[in-house]
């Protein structure tokens, strides 16, 4: 009799999501205005508006960081991180004003906090010429990347939360992120990095007599500088539209939510695994390799957008995917894809040493980048809505919306992890017999084989296992629908219990 019951119960929640489907769970209305959809637009662009492809060659070359005890520092600043991660996560949670839950924080901090980042692209102005070890450099690094660590987690927790929350439409949502992802690499996101590039060639290479770190201070303030204003416009003219529950979630229960959240569960999981990748960044193979003697940055540059249209292309697979196949299946497959790619680029560079050869890495970085791009829009809306999945799950199952404690919980483990990995990885390079502050092109032969290794298969070996926990993906087509449906009810049923409320204490 039981096992009826639940037969026609199922059949029934199949029935209801197939008849109320269109009307409820992937309606056609949007709640983003026009004004705010533009908004959206040069935030997202704002957020790549940067020279973060160079903050390593910042640290290595011109403000000059020991590699042991950057490594060391790197311990005490992830240990404080993890501990205040736990801290702002609640007061971001318990938060509830008139303009929303995440909103103060982020209209209020914007300004203040880019000003005192600007103080990073003038270390080598307060210390010039100085050692890596050089003792008042190392405090004022240090003591930066505590507080400026701390700002980042606060401003970072709250944003990650109010972008899940600005429509509670799904469809609007993975809409917004494609737009988004499509458009900003038209309107020059990735201009200053190029510029960057092209600049870092010139010095580099002699053919222009200006000193690296004005270099930096320049096109590093002055990004920082746009970023901000257009971030802060998108807050102005931005909205919270998923309701909050009037009770504040229980700070024990966030950090629960990794376990009780399935889908956090496994992208915890999956991070966690990938996390033990040790590598470097493929620019430094490319600079200290091909630098000495090439504009290589701007080669790549060059070569690399021969293939841009294909990532243009690539955001109208987005659709008829997501309607084909499940989030998992899209997760899974674009992961193994992208590992593949990175795979016959090292082994290209083996055959024949290739990988220090500038005319034939070239050609196969632009095959990569080509074969690359062909997916490169469906991990970008992919990625980012399936968080956004998790948070609508946790609603779903426990009533609440945890953003900020969830995020945290959700990445405690993973910074506990990163601060002995950063530190290994900062090690490594020091094994591999790297100079800090060698002419560029001038590193000795063994050195540029471990870069060019730590760039492509270590980091595609040791973090293999991370693909594991996107294959346990919990949300099928029919229970994304269900999920939804239910979630529109429980959201219309609390909008209506504050309307009650309000009205009685108005009588």
């Amino acid at each position: 009799m039981a096992e009826d019951l639940k037969s026609t119960e199922a059949l029934n929640v199949d029935s209801e999501i197939d008849n109320r489907k269109k009307d409820n769970i992937y309606r056609s209305y949007n709640y983003v205005g026009t004004k705010e959809t533009i908004a959206y637009l040069f935030n997202d662009w704002s957020n790549t508006f940067n020279i973060n492809g160079f903050s390593t060659r910042y640290i290595w070359d011109v403000v000059k960081i020991d590699f042991g005890i950057n490594a060391i520092v790197n311990i005490f600043t992830g240990i404080w991180d993890v501990f205040n991660d736990i801290i702002l996560a609640a007061v971001v949670d318990n938060t509830r004003t008139r303009i929303g839950k995440f909103r103060p924080y982020l209209v209020m901090l914007q300004i203040p906090l880019s000003l005192f980042g600007l103080l990073y692209w003038f270390l080598p102005y307060f210390f010039p010429n100085t050692s890596g070890t050089f003792v008042p450099k190392l405090i004022f690094y240090f003591v930066f990347g505590v507080i400026n660590e701390t700002s980042t987690t606060l401003t970072g927790l709250a944003k990650g939360g109010y972008m899940s929350t600005i429509t509670p439409n799904p469809n609007e949502r993975v809409r917004l992120i494609t737009l988004a992802e499509l458009l900003t690499g038209y309107m020059g996101e990735d201009m200053p990095g190029y510029i960057m590039g092209f600049l870092y060639d010139l010095v580099s290479t002699g053919r222009w007599g200006v000193k690296m770190r004005s270099i930096f201070m320049g096109m590093g303030v002055g990004c920082a500088v746009v970023s901000s204003a257009f971030t802060f416009w998108f807050f102005l003219q931005s909205k919270e539209r998923v309701p909050q529950s009037i009770e504040k979630p229980n700070v024990r229960e966030g950090m629960k939510a990794v376990f009780t959240n399935y889908p956090v569960l496994l992208m915890c999981l999956s991070e966690f695994l990938a996390g033990f990748g040790v590598g470097t960044d493929e620019n430094n193979y490319w600079i200290d390799v091909f630098g000495g003697n090439h504009m290589i940055n701007t080669l790549k540059a060059l070569v690399s957008g021969i293939s841009g249209p294909v990532g243009s292309i690539s955001y109208a697979f987005v659709a008829p995917l997501r309607k084909r196949f499940s989030s998992r299946f899209i997760w899974v497959g674009a992961d193994f894809y992208g590992d593949m790619c990175t795979l016959g680029f090292f082994l290209f560079g083996m055959y024949k040493k290739n990988y220090t050869k500038v005319g034939p890495m070239l050609v196969a970085y632009g095959v990569r980048e080509f074969l690359s791009k062909m997916l490169f829009g469906v991990n970008k809306v992919i990625n980012a809505d399936l968080w956004n999945q998790a948070m609508d799950f946790c609603e779903w199952k426990h009533g609440i919306r945890m953003e900020a404690t969830t995020s945290v919980a959700k990445g405690l483990v993973i910074k506990m992890q990163n601060v002995g990995m950063t530190s290994i990885r900062l090690l490594v390079m020091k094994k591999i017999g790297y100079v800090q502050g060698a002419k560029i092109g001038t590193q000795s032969d063994s050195t540029k084989f471990w870069l060019f290794a730590l760039a492509t298969v270590v980091p595609f070996v040791t973090s293999i296992l991370g693909i594991v926990p996107k294959m346990l993906w919990p949300l099928n087509k029919t229970r994304e629908a269900q999920m939804y449906l239910e979630l529109a009810e429980m959201r219309e049923k609390r909008i209506h219990a504050y309307t009650e409320e309000a009205n009685a204490a108005a009588q």
